[in-house]
């Protein structure tokens, strides 16, 4: 398998855990750490907006390049076994049946929100 392959799996892979822990948040067995964490990672994941707009050079990819497949990966390990292999099981069915991931307005608002609040806190700090 070449470089590109494997690549390309392993971008499959995370779009997969992408959307497991999507599932994973909804399930009684996942501790709550792991909920709060996958909370955070599905919403940003699933939010049509970047925390780091893509538009600025080299810095708007490294969210989709470096910090959410970080996440990711940090999250997936901390939910036990049998309910990441369920919701695996489900992810898979989901993006088979609907041939894309599913969106999230709360993680729009909520990646608005930070950049609201970073605004706010810069405009504050620049003018004291």
């Amino acid at each position: 398998m070449n470089f590109r392959d494997r690549l390309k799996t392993w971008a499959k892979r995370i779009r997969r855990d992408g959307v497991t822990l999507w599932f994973a948040g909804k399930h009684s067995a996942t501790p709550w750490f792991a909920k709060a964490l996958g909370l955070f990672v599905v919403a940003y994941a699933l939010s049509p907006i970047d925390l780091i707009p893509d538009f600025i050079p080299v810095l708007g990819f490294v969210d989709d390049v470096l910090l959410l497949p970080g996440l990711i990966w940090l999250t997936v390990k901390l939910v036990p076994a049998p309910v990441l292999a369920e919701c695996r099981a489900l992810a898979d069915t989901w993006m088979a049946e609907k041939g894309r991931r599913p969106t999230s307005r709360t993680g729009a608002i909520l990646i608005i929100v930070l950049w609201g609040a970073t605004g706010v806190a810069a405009w504050c700090w620049w003018t004291s």
